[in-house]
């Protein structure tokens, strides 16, 4: 039966092809000239045709072997290059990252966090996606990112939600907004008298105060102004008079750190932040490098403005 033909076979016919001599293809091998001519004795017989005329000074490819001698070293290059692509990735000398997180998370979580990567592993390329919970989620539903980093929206079954961070809600104003006038600790009732502006519902923010009629929100946003990020909630609060509800890291990220910001009391709500992976997918070593300096960075932060490592 015809030996299966491997790397080995090509490897040690290529060897011959370019050394023109069985000893000295041996030694570049580090194998027995015994051995040497037994694999290619089973690479003339798998394939039917012989390879070498051996003379007594020289062994010369035959014609059809001068062919493929070129589709064989093509092969064992870019065998050799895949298998240092993948060595390459191990060693985080270079890959592509993918991230969506939520726009509070940039300043003051992903942008440190990936300071400290690009130090160490300088070679990686990182994309980077903002969003709303629900764009962020059905982003690594559709494999189109690596991981997120947001608030639990829709709790896919085929999503993993791991919290990593608890950001407390407050009230975020214009310098002028009568609420200022209130020096002690601010409640959910002390909003009441003011006009609110809402986040819509396919952002975490805007879903867990939907999700809490509680808190005195869920009738007024309806009738609100709303915003559907925390961008577009900006240029609402630029018209002055009126205020909204958020997370601290969001509330004192650009450019809504331009408002005043004050937590609330009377209940002390947070917000839940997820690394959020697709269910039962292994992390390559570069995401899992990251993942592991996103950690130690919320761990190790100095001032979250009240939000803390879970």
């Amino acid at each position: 039966m015809a030996a299966r033909i491997s790397l080995r076979h090509l490897r040690c016919f290529v060897a011959v092809a370019e050394t023109g001599s069985f000893t000295l293809a041996a030694g570049r091998l580090f194998q027995t000239q015994s051995s040497l001519t037994a694999t290619i004795q089973q690479l003339e017989v798998s394939i039917g045709l012989k390879l070498f005329d051996r003379t007594t000074r020289r062994v010369e490819l035959t014609h059809d072997a001068a062919w493929f001698k070129g589709v064989a070293e093509r092969v064992l290059r870019e065998f050799d290059n895949a298998i240092g692509d993948l060595q390459a990735v191990a060693r985080s000398q270079q890959g592509h990252i993918r991230i969506a997180a939520a726009p509070s998370m940039m300043t003051h979580v992903l942008g440190p966090t990936l300071a400290s990567f690009r130090q160490s592993y300088p070679a990686i390329s990182i994309s980077v996606t903002d969003g709303g919970s629900d764009k962020i989620e059905r982003a690594i539903l559709n494999g189109e990112m690596d991981f997120g980093i947001a608030s639990r929206l829709n709790s896919f079954p085929d999503l993993d939600y791991v919290p990593i961070l608890s950001d407390p809600y407050g009230v975020v104003y214009p310098a002028d907004h009568p609420i200022a006038r209130l020096k002690r600790d601010l409640t959910w009732k002390d909003l009441e008298p003011y006009d609110y502006i809402g986040l819509t519902g396919d952002t975490g923010i805007g879903a867990l105060l939907d999700k809490n009629p509680e808190l005195g929100l869920q009738g007024r946003a309806a009738a609100s102004d709303r915003a559907s990020s925390t961008t577009s909630l900006y240029a609402l609060l630029t018209l002055g008079g009126k205020l909204s509800v958020l997370p601290a890291l969001a509330a004192n990220s650009a450019p809504l750190s331009e408002f005043e910001f004050r937590l609330l009391h009377g209940p002390q709500v947070t917000r839940e932040v997820c690394l959020i992976t697709r269910h039962q997918r292994s992390f390559s070593p570069n995401t899992q490098r990251i993942l592991e300096v996103l950690l130690a960075t919320i761990k190790n932060a100095d001032h979250l403005y009240g939000a803390k490592a879970i």
